[in-house]
Order: structure tokens, then C-alpha cells, then sequence
């Protein structure tokens, strides 16, 4: 089963066939894993490739995805197919890097805190939920009028799913920099939601 080929200049997607892929590939057809690569392979490089300058450490993350989607397939619970298998990337981007860490720890490299698992994540708020689809219709535009630094911090908390500590690693800033900066990324968008359309985070807190 070849699942991993050259990966091409494939758009961001989540068509409607991507549902059925998926159900194909929890029943274990290599061909469905194989047209889901094809799918998203492309796009997925190229966000980690923004995420991380290491090509092969970018590859391996890649591959390490599609092997999760081809296990765990069956877990799949409807949700946007896109964001499903980004949250799934970036935390494997985030343990290459704590893999990367603990082989310096041993070479002698400079420590690092220790880097206990954090809790369960919470239940998503309503604005989460809005925010999940923030890089797909009016408020993936609105997102595009705040600053780069508080966008990539909204990105890895909401769109990534991933904790204050992980969304540190990964954008390699202190936690309390992670929260400063998301709080204050939910107010720019907030404003620029209101500049394009009339207030879908209305009502949330």
C-alpha cells in the first residue's frame, strides 16, 4: 500500500466526498487513503512548512499524520475534515519537537522545563466553535486583518487545538505570551468581524 507520494500543489479542501473517504478508509481501502492524501497532502506540507524550517523533520510529521488517519479513521465524528487533520498534524509537529528536545537533554544540550501532559482540554466555548472555521468563508477574511503573531497564536489554540504549553512549543514563546496574545486576538477579531459582517460573535463572551 503506497500511501505516501510525492506531495503536488494541492489546495485546501473539504469536499463533500471527503466524508465517504473516510468512512472507506475506517473499513480499510488503501485506495481511500491513498485519494485522501492526494487531497490534502499538499496543503498540510505547506502549513508545516510554515510551522517548521526542518524539511525532513516536516516529511516525517506528514507521514506520521496519515498513519494516525489510516488507525484512527473510525474516530472520525463528523466534524470539518480539514480542521480534523490539522489538529491531528500539529500535535504530532509538537511531539517532533519534544522528541527533538529530550535527544538534546541527553546530548548535553540546555534543559528545558519538564514537560508534563496538561489536562484535559475544556469543551469548546460557542466562540471556539465559530472560530473553528476561522480560516474558511467570512471569518477566515476577518482573520487576515489581524497581525501575523496574534494570528498564528489563534490558529494553534483554536484552530489547532492545541494547550497554552503545546501552542509555546510550538511557536516557541512563553505561555504567558500565548495567553496575552489570544486574548488580545479575539478582540482585533472581533473588530474586523464587525467591519465585514454584521456581529456572528454576538452574544458570546
Amino acid at each position: 500500500m503506497r500511501l505516501f507520494r510525492p506531495v503536488g500543489g494541492q489546495r485546501e479542501k473539504d469536499g463533500d466526498g471527503d466524508a465517504a473517504l473516510l468512512r472507506a478508509v475506517a473499513a480499510g481501502d488503501p485506495a481511500a487513503m491513498a485519494d485522501l492524501y492526494d487531497r490534502h497532502a499538499g496543503w498540510l506540507h505547506a502549513r508545516l512548512a510554515r510551522r517548521c524550517a526542518d524539511p525532513e523533520v516536516v516529511r516525517e510529521v506528514l507521514q506520521d499524520t496519515f498513519v494516525t488517519v489510516w488507525r484512527s479513521a473510525a474516530g472520525h465524528r463528523g466534524q470539518e475534515t480539514g480542521g480534523w487533520l490539522w489538529t491531528i498534524a500539529a500535535r504530532r509537529l509538537v511531539d517532533a519537537r519534544r522528541a527533538q528536545e529530550r535527544a538534546a537533554r541527553v546530548a548535553g544540550g540546555p534543559l528545558e522545563p519538564s514537560d508534563g501532559s496538561s489536562g484535559p482540554a475544556t469543551a469548546p466555548s460557542a466562540e471556539d466553535r465559530v472560530l473553528a472555521g476561522l480560516e474558511y468563508g467570512d471569518v477566515g477574511a476577518a482573520l487576515d486583518r489581524i497581525s501575523p503573531e496574534l494570528r498564528e497564536v489563534l490558529r494553534a489554540t483554536v484552530v489547532d487545538g492545541l494547550s497554552t504549553r503545546e501552542a509555546a512549543r510550538l511557536l516557541g514563546i512563553p505561555e504567558g505570551t500565548v495567553k496575552s496574545r489570544a486574548h488580545r486576538a479575539r478582540a482585533e477579531l472581533r473588530s474586523a468581524l464587525a467591519h465585514l459582517n454584521p456581529s456572528p460573535l454576538g452574544g458570546t463572551a
